[in-house]
């Protein structure tokens, strides 16, 4: 299963990072520069094929490719050769105007986003399957007293239902979750629903610093009916059947499915249920086993809320695409700008090992559900991918699209050539930071595989 999860990790990487290579290469021809090689994958060429002037090559290690442009690298032998100007040839990119290169340099981040729009068009042009849990909610101190969180400050009661945020209806877990994470450490105005009655108050997310992400440290309710039971496990050797509703465990209420959590803090080795079946009171036993990282494997899935969002038409689903886009867009800059703030870089900063084991992830846990689940669920996840490059690659660091960006922006403005000295040292800064980047990335790539 981990091989399987890596291949189609690899395969989900490769797609966003070829689309982005994709967008220099056809802005490249388009302006006029010369474009030597264009290559899916990256490392010793497996198989490749000369085109007109392009050689077309599939790399070795099926990750992205790259876009090989004339006369790129040309600022280095002017700066070994001590020349005060990059020899402006036609056809290479240093020969182009900067506007031409400003265009090229755009066109990958760009792509990116057009990515993004159209694979939440298709999303939303087909329909998908969503899987959330009631509005309800329970507070976390009732599970693991000791600790107040901001639902409790709020006057937020477990049974409670959060029916508004910020004056947006919200109808479940999603919805209040995609709000509560947007937010951390703002104030927002919340209703609830309380015994038939609406109750205002004001919540104020803490920031979650191993995320990035908003919470108020509440759990969403689930009703403890079982909707399957895993082939072999403690559950099915007790006897325990799809659509049976737990009652009680060890003597205590089991309302919702989260109070499982108290109830394992007794560490007992068996756990006496009472459930009932077709409206029938019944007993059994749970004799519990544990997993490597030494939690209870019980074997249980309980019920849910999935709901199917009709299929939109061709602009309809091209308008809610673009939006999708925007909306993430806007939230990935929100959340960059949340690095700054303390949270834990080792795993907030994923790398190319965490990626490609989460694509691969996703796309195992899709598909073990539906064909339409999986495409849906890894389809999203790229998108959000090809955002964040996008946003990663316009950044004005040296080496990076938005750092070329700014060279040929300051080119412009002076009216001449950088000197290949400048250029050199811009591009040497970027190779130390990005080699940094990735050191630093992969360091926290290896404390989540070993977590894992």
């Amino acid at each position: 299963m981990l091989l399987v999860k890596i291949l189609l990790g690899l395969i989900g990487l490769g797609v966003v990072v070829f689309i982005h290579e994709l967008g220099h290469f056809l802005a490249a021809r388009a302006v006029g520069i010369d474009v030597e090689a264009f290559s899916i994958g990256w490392g010793k060429p497996i198989l490749k094929k000369k085109v007109g002037a392009v050689e077309y090559r599939l790399g070795m290690f099926p990750i992205g490719g790259y876009c090989k442009m004339s006369g790129e690298n040309e600022f280095q032998k002017a700066y070994e050769s001590n020349a005060h100007a990059i020899a402006p040839v036609r056809g290479t990119f240093y020969g182009a105007a900067p506007w031409r290169r400003i265009i090229v340099s755009l066109a990958g981040p760009f792509f990116n986003l057009l990515f993004a729009a159209l694979v939440f068009s298709i999303i939303w042009g087909i329909g998908f399957e969503v899987n959330t849990l009631d509005n309800r909610i329970v507070l976390v101190s009732d599970i693991a007293p000791g600790e107040q969180y901001p639902a409790d400050f709020s006057g937020l009661k477990t049974g409670d239902k959060i029916i508004d945020i910020n004056g947006k209806p919200v109808a479940n877990y999603h919805d209040i979750q995609e709000l509560i994470a947007a937010n951390p450490e703002k104030s927002l105005l919340l209703k609830a629903e309380r015994d038939g009655e609406i109750v205002d108050m004001v919540v104020r997310p803490d920031l979650d610093k191993s995320s990035g992400a908003g919470k108020i440290g509440v759990y969403f309710w689930s009703d403890p009916v079982i909707k399957s039971v895993t082939g072999g496990s403690p559950a099915d050797m007790a006897g325990l059947q799809s659509g049976d509703r737990i009652t009680r465990i060890n003597g205590q209420d089991f309302a919702y499915t989260v109070a499982l959590f108290r109830i394992l803090r007794d560490q007992s080795p068996v756990l006496a249920v009472d459930f009932e079946r077709n409206g029938k009171p019944m007993q059994t036993e749970i004799i519990l086993s544990y997993g490597d990282t030494g939690s209870a494997d019980i074997g249980i899935v309980y019920e849910h809320i999935q709901f199917h969002t009709p299929a939109l038409g061709p602009i309809g689903a091209l308008v809610k695409g673009g939006q999708e886009t925007g909306k993430t867009f806007a939230l990935s800059l929100k959340s960059l700008g949340l690095l700054f703030r303390g949270i834990d870089l080792t795993q907030a900063v994923s790398g190319p090992v965490r990626i490609t084991y989460m694509v691969g992830d996703i796309a195992a846990a899709g598909f073990g559900q539906s064909i339409g689940t999986g495409f849906s669920a890894v389809a999203n996840f790229l998108a959000l991918i090809s955002i964040a490059l996008c946003i990663m690659n316009l950044l004005p660091l040296p080496i990076l699209d938005g750092g070329m960006i700014l060279l040929f922006i300051i080119e412009i403005i002076k009216r001449r050539p950088l000197h290949p000295r400048y250029i050199s040292a811009f591009q040497t800064v970027g190779v130390v930071l990005i080699f940094g980047l990735m050191l630093f990335a992969v360091f926290g790539d290896i404390l989540f595989l070993a977590r894992r």
